[in-house]
C-alpha cells in the first residue's frame, strides 16, 4: 500500500475537540477516510480515543477535563508534521508555546469554531464535537494539505 505522507499527495486531516466523552456517530462518519485525526483535548474518556484510533492515526492532547490514569500519557501540547506541514496542537490557546516553524495551530476549549490566519500561522478551532453547549454548533474541521499548501474548513452537524 502506498504511503500517504509525501508532499505531492493530498492529505485530509480530521480535527475535533471537546468531545466530552461523546463521539457522535455523524462525527465519526465524517472523520472516516481521514489520513490522520487530531483531537485538541477535553476527550474525557479513553473510549473516544480508541474509537478515533480505529479510523486513522491519531494525535491527541490533554484538555483541562482530561483527568485520571487513562489521560496520563497525553501531553498538553504536541507538534506533528504531516505532508511537510508542522501542526501544533494545544487545548487552550492561553497555554500556547508556539514552536518555530509551525504553520498550523489546532486548539479547542472555547467550543467556538474558528479558522483564522495570523502572521503566517493558520489557527483552527474545530469547535465542540461533543454535547451541545449553550447555542454553539456541534462542529469539527478538516485540514487539506497538498503540495506544501494547507487550507482549513469547518463543518457543522
Amino acid at each position: 500500500m502506498p504511503s500517504r505522507s509525501t508532499k505531492a499527495e493530498a492529505l485530509r486531516i480530521g480535527l475535533v475537540s471537546d468531545t466530552h466523552d461523546l463521539l457522535r456517530p455523524e462525527v465519526a462518519d465524517w472523520l472516516r477516510g481521514s489520513d490522520h485525526i487530531v483531537h485538541a483535548g477535553d476527550i474525557c474518556g479513553e473510549a473516544v480515543l480508541q474509537a478515533l484510533a480505529v479510523l486513522a492515526p491519531l494525535t491527541a492532547v490533554r484538555g483541562n477535563n482530561d483527568l485520571g490514569p487513562w489521560a496520563r500519557h497525553l501531553h498538553e501540547q504536541e507538534t506533528v508534521r504531516l505532508g511537510g506541514i508542522a501542526i501544533h496542537v494545544v487545548h487552550d490557546l492561553k497555554e500556547l508555546a508556539l514552536p518555530a516553524g509551525v504553520r498550523v495551530v489546532v486548539s479547542g476549549h472555547s467550543h467556538r469554531p474558528l479558522v483564522q490566519e495570523r502572521e503566517g500561522v493558520l489557527y483552527v478551532n474545530p469547535g465542540s464535537a461533543g454535547p451541545r453547549r449553550f447555542k454553539l454548533p456541534i462542529s469539527a474541521a478538516e485540514l487539506r494539505i497538498e503540495a506544501g499548501r494547507v487550507t482549513a474548513h469547518l463543518t457543522s452537524f
